[in-house]
């Protein structure tokens, strides 16, 4: 069992900056692929960009490259999430989860955080 806590969401105005957290307990945290993912109201979650275990590959969505990076600090046991030039687009619950398989896809993703409100006004 891995235990998810995210955190560092808040309201921001559009051009901004945010860096989210995600804290994990549990098993070893280095093993696990990590991913976060959006859920705008209305709308599917979808995956925003995930890290291989160690950091050694990334992937993002086409809609935040250039924008958001993620990170890992293994040490910590935390995944976060740094967000600039924050559109209204990127409103969204944002969740951390914790995988075994490299891959954007939800479905492949065993453990949830309980998700951290980001919304970003115009």
């Amino acid at each position: 069992q891995v235990q998810l806590v995210e955190s560092g969401g808040g309201l921001v105005q559009a051009g901004g900056s945010l860096r989210l957290s995600c804290a994990a307990s549990g098993r070893t945290f280095s093993d696990y692929v990590m991913g976060w993912f959006r859920q705008a109201p209305g709308k599917e979650r979808v995956n925003v960009a995930i890290i291989s275990p160690r950091g050694g590959s990334t992937r993002y969505a086409d809609s935040v490259k250039g924008r958001f990076t993620i990170s890992r600090d293994d040490s910590k046991n935390t995944v976060y999430l740094q967000m600039n030039s924050l559109k209204p687009e990127d409103t969204a619950v944002y969740y951390c989860a914790a995988g075994a398989v490299l891959t954007r896809t939800l479905s492949s993703y065993n453990y949830w955080g309980q998700g951290t409100q980001v919304t970003v006004s115009s």
